[in-house]
């Protein structure tokens, strides 16, 4: 039901053929950019391409809400069938949230063993064959490096690609020699690959800081539009 050219003319291919393979099952991409800056649209967005293909998606929120993750899917569907014409849009919408699973948890009450067992009895016990993990507002800060690297096993026996976003600060350390932020420092051997936002006026600039093995701070010639939360090229 979803026009072909919808997909092919996405954006997010140029994303995908930027990236040495893509963000391809089993590897972990982080978003980073200080808050308000469109982290979770760009979520989103990347999860929805996704959808539109298809896969199935887990949407993990540690926000405390659900009901505004709901709204950005929402926002964002319907940015996306104003751009492009999709064959029967209600259609198409309901077995995009049937392909979709939201699950919430306060990071601070809950164990890395706790996470992963929930997400273990949907995708092993619950049959939903899950092909993509967005994590939503994971505190670096106060989170351990063990945590990504069991995601990223995890991840890796099933053949999931997961993309969670982190947020800097403007009294962060400076980024490292290659671009990384020092929030990632601890984490960076279990990522592959590395994104940042720069706000400008009415957008923000997407960067690509680490592709895989290498490091380059490259412009990916995307921007984030601030009004219809797409990611777009320029």
């Amino acid at each position: 039901m979803v026009n072909k050219e919808l997909v092919e003319h996405s954006a997010l291919r140029i994303l995908e053929n930027s990236i040495q393979g893509g963000a391809t099952e089993g590897k972990i991409g982080v978003i980073a950019a200080r808050k308000g800056t469109g982290k979770t649209a760009s979520l989103v967005h990347i999860a929805t391409d996704q959808l539109l293909q298809g896969k199935h998606v887990i949407h993990v929120s540690f926000s405390g809400r659900t009901d505004h993750i709901i709204s950005w899917y929402e926002d964002i569907f319907n940015e996306i069938t104003k751009k492009q014409s999709i064959d029967k849009p209600l259609e198409v919408h309901d077995e995009l949230i049937k392909r979709r699973v939201i699950l919430n948890f306060n990071q601070h009450g809950v164990t890395r063993e706790q996470l992963l067992r929930s997400i273990s009895a949907l995708v092993d016990d619950g049959q939903f064959h899950a092909d993509v993990i967005v994590v939503d507002g994971y505190d670096f800060r106060t989170g351990e490096p063990e945590t990504l690297r069991v995601l990223r096993d995890f991840a890796s026996e099933r053949g999931i690609t997961v993309w969670i976003s982190a947020s800097t600060r403007r009294e962060d350390p400076e980024p490292d020699q290659n671009g990384v932020p020092a929030l990632l420092k601890p984490f960076i051997d279990s990522i592959a690959i590395v994104i940042t936002l720069a706000p400008e006026q009415g957008h923000s600039t997407l960067w690509l800081i680490k592709d895989h093995e290498t490091y380059r701070r490259e412009n990916l010639h995307l921007e984030l539009d601030s009004r219809t939360l797409l990611i777009r090229k320029v």
